[in-house]
């Protein structure tokens, strides 16, 4: 006659359960989801036969990341060794555990058969329920904290928070500057509307929108700005020719004249517009930054902006890390695919990749095939940025002379290298960048433990000197 033992994993520890009347439990399963909900008959079908509490929250997280994967920790094996029957009655027991993968692990370890279906998930039912009321000592009070805590322990261990590779802060730059470039685009047209009454020549001399709105707030009043002024206008404008024709076109220019107060207000948003334009320039950099730490392949092989866009319309990197390559080709262009399919035309042979160089340099009738490519370099370039520890740029390099390559065989017929050659030359110098990068950060850590020391040992003669300083005032009192 089998015995049948259950393991349970509880947030305060290990515990081992013994089924009375196995054989007979297992032939009545609809009377064993029936007594689980009442804890007097549940408590004739289990008897606990040991618990092992977790000694301190850091235990615990040790021990359920163990279980979690499938492995047998120090402790459970243990708790089971000094628990189970001996060697010899192990051949009639069965041992009902949660996971496959913890059964077949400590079947390797004590040949013993492990059982997770049939009566087995309907008494880990019935052991939850009611397990504070089957181990003395444990009440409900202290189960959600145990719960609780080891419950954000294990997600904050989980996530693996790195704030410096965070894509989300890629997301809301990219949309930021988007809406940035719609609003200054707006603010620009509308300040030259609104100095054109004042020097309608202007415009034409300057089309820069930036240039255009510095130069504004330079010159305010054309009747004011003399020739006294020309190198701070040199200055704006980078060229002397337009320097001149600003000059010029001051002395017969068609535009009225302008109150203070209107003219007061006109340099005030054209200010506005300058700190924009300026705002803008640091957002790209940041967004350069940032897409360098967290997806540097990608944005060596398509660019910042256009790596950025394709990581927020995926939602995350590791969205699009998982996107196959004929899902990023089409990215962004899920209206016109749609429609296609709708109307059976032709599908879209790109979507935001197109903006990319790339694309721009291929013919027209090699935009599609080299787009293909493209997106399956970026499947390539997003998945190694996902899924490495330590960022490098090197497989990024590669795949981009790979594309440029295959442009120059669609051009000329000039084979390119071997996928296969590239990508090992590739992974040597990842590997040494890997280990350059290790050993300047073993010694940073050292030498901040140095200081950390230093600053320890200082701080301790401080102490003791001053300890002995009114040590010696009070024996002179």
């Amino acid at each position: 006659m089998s015995n049948l033992y259950i393991l349970y994993e509880h947030a305060s520890g290990y515990s081992l359960f013994r089924v009375r009347e196995f054989e007979e439990i297992g032939m009545n399963l609809p009377q064993v989801e029936a007594s689980v909900v009442d804890l007097s008959k549940f408590a004739t079908v289990v008897k606990l036969v040991a618990f092992y509490p977790f000694q301190s929250g850091i235990n615990a997280l040790d021990n359920i990341n163990a279980v979690s994967e499938g492995l047998v920790h120090d402790d459970l094996r243990t708790f089971l060794d000094t628990n189970l029957p001996k060697e010899k009655k192990r051949a009639k027991m069965i041992l009902g555990v949660a996971d496959t993968r913890s059964g077949s692990t400590i079947n390797e370890l004590f040949s013993i058969t492990c059982q997770h279906t049939g009566v087995v998930p309907e008494l880990l039912r019935g052991l939850r329920l009611h397990f504070p009321n089957l181990v003395k000592g444990l009440t409900d009070q202290n189960q959600n904290k145990a719960q609780l805590g080891l419950g954000h322990a294990y997600s904050r261990a989980k996530v693996k928070f790195n704030v410096n590779r965070v894509d989300n802060m890629i997301i809301q730059s990219i949309a930021l500057l988007d809406q940035l470039d719609k609003d200054i685009n707006t603010f620009a047209m509308r300040i030259r509307e609104w100095y054109g009454y004042h020097f309608p020549e202007l415009i034409r001399i300057i089309p820069d929108n930036y240039t255009y709105a510095r130069a504004v707030y330079l010159i305010k009043n054309r009747k004011d700005f003399s020739n006294d002024r020309e190198d701070e206008l040199e200055a704006i404008t980078m060229d002397s020719g337009k320097t001149g024709a600003v000059f010029e076109a001051m002395k017969t220019t068609i535009g009225m004249d302008i109150s203070p107060i209107d003219l007061i207000n006109i340099e005030s948003f054209a200010n506005r517009v300058i700190h924009l334009f300026e705002y803008r320039k640091s957002l790209q950099e940041y967004l350069r930054s940032k897409m360098g730490q967290v997806a540097p392949n990608l944005a060596q092989l398509i660019g910042e902006q256009v790596g950025a866009r394709l990581i927020a319309h995926a939602g995350s990197l590791t969205n699009l890390a998982k996107y196959p390559a004929s899902t990023i080709q089409i990215l962004g262009a899920e209206k016109a695919l749609f429609r296609a399919l709708k109307t059976k035309g032709n599908t879209p042979k790109y979507g935001l990749i197109y903006h990319s160089s790339h694309i721009g340099k291929a013919n027209t009738q090699n935009k599609g095939r080299i787009s293909r490519y493209l997106a399956n370099k970026c499947a390539i370039a997003s998945r190694i940025d996902c899924f490495s520890d330590i960022p490098t740029s090197i497989f990024g390099d590669r795949l981009k002379q790979q594309v440029s390559d295959r442009l120059k065989f669609y051009d000329s017929g000039e084979l390119p290298a071997k996928n296969v050659d590239v990508m090992t030359l590739a992974l040597q110098e990842a590997e040494t960048e890997r280990e350059e990068i290790l050993t300047k950060e073993r010694k940073r850590k050292k030498k901040e433990k140095k200081h950390r020391k230093e600053a320890e040992a200082a701080a301790h003669a401080n102490g003791a000197g001053a300890l002995e300083a009114g040590v010696n005032k009070m024996e002179v009192a």
